[in-house]
């Protein structure tokens, strides 16, 4: 009898395509109902999943077989990783497959806020046209300081390489990785030379809230803040008191502290005051949480997360 994959969410058909050649039986099941779900895990040997199930503690007791998780994409907050390794479930994502889409878009919303595009953009089609209102500042020249310098932080640093800024990375668990371009340094470096600082950790106990009003004012320049990695890393409203007392010159955000399953019904229902001022700042722009989201990445993610698999179980 053939090992049975779960898939709880949509990936590219390439995932199951190749896990199907290493010789898995593979499940799809798209809905949102966790009873069914559960039916299913009772005699599953992988899991596959992007964010729409948190993987806890009551729902791996049911499934006694399962021996991987794989997560399409780099953050693991949705899984209880203590439960699955005390269970002895390997856990697998593919932060290789999505950090130069990341880096790109990172570096184009700082391009974009930089020289007010989205501000220009409507101005011209408006029949507006400001040259000296809308004058741009340029990357070259500046520090940029990323915090976590694991795949997505390198590669974005990587793509700054030729802006002549100067680079700069902290992270707290990793050391050595300095080079002839990116400069390792302390917190306090940063907060001392930063012009600009991009965020590139996961969301952990840890880094929730880690950006508020406290950390924010440690910085000894106004920063530009970019965030795409996790939302509730930043306090929303703490974001906004920075950039109206002049703290934060702007911010890119791919990621938001509001995001949840039910996203889109912030504009149906009651808004929260602070989000409102959030999409009404101009000095913020925002993404919905697509700088991993590429044609590309969609392809590189399922490959690498089967090439995971398939190399640490053999069928």
């Amino acid at each position: 009898m053939k090992a049975k994959v779960v898939f709880a969410d949509t990936t590219h058909p390439v995932l199951p395509q190749l896990l199907t050649e290493q010789g898995f039986e593979c499940v799809h099941f798209y809905e949102s109902d966790t009873n069914k779900l559960k039916l299913l895990l009772k005699d599953a040997f992988g899991l596959i999943i992007r964010s729409r199930f948190p993987i806890d503690e009551a729902l791996l007791e049911i499934a006694p077989q399962l021996k991987f998780i794989g997560r399409v994409g780099a953050g693991m907050e949705n899984i209880d990783i203590a439960a699955a390794q005390a269970r002895q479930i390997k856990l697998f994502n593919a932060p290789e497959g999505n950090r130069d889409a990341v880096a790109e878009h990172s570096l184009g919303m700082l391009l974009a806020l930089n020289n007010r595009l989205l501000i220009v953009d409507a101005e011209v089609r408006n029949g507006i046209w400001k040259r000296e209102e809308n004058r741009g500042v340029e990357i070259h020249g500046k520090t940029i300081g990323i915090i976590g310098f694991g795949n997505m932080g390198e590669a974005f640093s990587k793509r700054l390489q030729g802006f002549g800024a100067k680079i700069m990375a902290y992270d707290k668990y990793k050391f050595g990785f300095g080079n002839d371009f990116v400069e390792e340094v302390s917190m306090d470096q940063l907060f001392e030379q930063a012009d600009i600082v991009s965020l590139h950790i996961p969301q952990t106990v840890e880094t929730k809230g880690l950006v508020r009003m406290e950390w924010l004012s440690r910085f000894k320049k106004p920063i530009v803040l970019i965030n795409t990695s996790r939302g509730k890393i930043v306090k929303s409203s703490d974001l906004l008191d920075a950039i109206s007392n002049g703290l934060v010159s702007g911010a890119c955000l791919d990621v938001l502290e509001y995001e949840s399953s039910s996203f889109e019904k912030l504009f149906a229902g009651d808004m929260p005051e602070t989000f409102r001022q959030l999409i009404n700042c101009k000095k913020v722009i925002l993404s919905p949480h697509i700088a991993g989201w590429t044609l590309e990445s969609n392809i590189k993610l399922a490959t690498v997360l089967a090439e995971k698999i398939g190399a640490n179980f053999k069928q």
